[in-house]
């Protein structure tokens, strides 16, 4: 017997107009946002419309973009894979509109930074300085600044989302350009209510420490390959600096932070650092770039920048 089959409903999106772009920028908002109300305020338009518009935009995909409703606002898988291809698309139309200012050898549009977490405590990073210079430089041009981790500023740089990045280097890209700028010094810590708060561990061993229980990054990191090389057991997971500090702080655990983020605990007296001079490491970070397509005149402007920032920290 023959099966009749339906035909599968076809999008009715052909060339992308203006409004197409308006309402791609509208669902990028929401789902940001994480729901419509919030997108309210990002967008200074009313829910109505905002909704209006999804809906818009999801017949002309041919898709269901999101699920709203008393169980509350979450993309759907659909919507998440046009959320990521949104992305790249407004990626690839900005670094558009960065070369045609290129060609009129200006600096306008907007400029995407990436930076890895709680480095602005750190005194040998001069983001801050690099940020003042590039302002005076290009004062037409708009910044965000966006916290991610070295997963997340990497996938951003290449799909376009991010245009300049600050991490941590622990790996090369034969797509990325990577600029030195600074170093940070990670320590383990231990929180006030640990085992090893109020004893001496001068003489504390890597053997001893591997059967305590060790809070660690959870992604490829500098962090993560040294638990590896040193065969440290991650019992507990953080995706940032935060995340670790706070399993650090219950007492249940060990965990490296960056020394200057852990000066105020243990100021307080909330953490102590084990056997500061055994179990530590150093990291450098990097000013990270795409190689192709070339960069914008405003994403090299940045770099100079923060090479130019940086200049005096890496000279002393």
């Amino acid at each position: 017997m023959k099966v009749s089959r339906q035909p599968r409903e076809r999008a009715l999106l052909g060339q992308v107009s203006d409004l197409d772009l308006r309402l791609l920028r509208v669902f990028k908002a929401v789902a940001e946002c994480g729901g419509m109300a919030a997108a309210e305020l990002e967008l200074n338009i009313g829910t109505s419309t905002v909704s209006r518009h999804i809906k818009d935009l999801e017949t002309r995909l041919g898709l269901r973009l999101c699920r709203r409703g008393r169980g509350g606002f979450a993309l759907t898988t659909e919507g998440d894979r046009v959320y990521r291809e949104i992305l790249t698309l407004l990626g690839s139309v900005e670094a558009f509109r960065s070369s045609i200012d290129d060609i009129h050898r200006r600096m306008g549009g907007q400029l995407e930074i990436a930076l890895f977490d709680k480095i602005v405590s750190n005194p040998e990073a001069r983001v801050h300085v690099a940020v003042e210079r590039f302002s005076a430089l290009a004062p037409e041009v708009r910044l965000s600044v966006h916290v991610d981790s070295i997963n997340g500023i990497e996938r951003g740089l290449l799909d376009g989302a991010y245009h300049v990045g600050v991490m941590p280097t622990h790996r090369s890209s034969k797509t990325l350009s990577y600029t030195d700028l600074f170093g940070e010094t990670m320590l383990m810590y231990c929180g006030v209510r640990h085992p090893l708060f109020n004893t001496n561990n001068d003489t504390l061993s890597w053997a001893r420490l591997r059967k305590l229980p060790f809070a660690g990054l959870g992604y490829h990191s500098p962090n993560m390959e040294l638990s590896h090389r040193t065969r440290l057991e991650r019992t507990a997971t953080g995706y940032d600096q935060e995340a670790i500090a706070t399993l650090v702080l219950s007492g249940a655990y060990l965990g490296f932070l960056p020394d200057h983020y852990a000066e105020s605990f243990v100021k307080a007296g909330q953490l102590r650092a084990v056997n500061p001079q055994r179990f530590r490491y150093s990291c450098r970070f990097a000013s990270v770039i795409r190689r192709s397509p070339a960069p914008s005149r405003v994403v090299r402007a940045f770099a100079d920048c923060l090479v130019a920032a940086h200049s005096k920290v890496q000279a002393s």
